[in-house]
């Protein structure tokens, strides 16, 4: 119909999303329950995108429902992953540099934050 919402996961719970378009932005910073029930909230004709960066965490704890999410999801079909890296950074040249630079921090600190 051409309706375009937006909606907080306060209100999704008992919704279906069908025959809709979805997009969940920013999805490192669900926790792995509402990433569950986002997913799981997907009707019949619909297509949903969930897109974040796990470097960028800002959940307490850490605990996103984004990271790990590729193992537990992986051979369903219909779904696919896609990793973007330095390289296709669209803003300034030296974002490249930093998103590189705090890459090769983290492997030195062995993955921790």
């Amino acid at each position: 119909s051409g309706v375009i919402e937006v909606a907080s996961f306060a209100f999704m719970r008992g919704r279906t999303l069908a025959n809709a378009s979805v997009i969940l932005d920013e999805a490192q910073n669900t926790t792995p329950e509402q990433m569950k029930m986002f997913l799981t909230r997907i009707g019949f004709g619909s297509r949903a995108v969930v897109t974040g960066d796990t470097t960028q965490v800002d959940v307490d704890g850490g605990r996103s429902g984004l990271a790990g999410l590729e193992p537990v999801l992986e051979g369903i079909d219909g779904l696919g992953f896609v990793h973007l890296s330095s390289r296709d950074v669209v803003r300034h040249r030296i974002v490249q540099d930093i998103v590189d630079a705090y890459a090769k921090a983290e492997a030195q600190r062995g993955g921790r934050r």
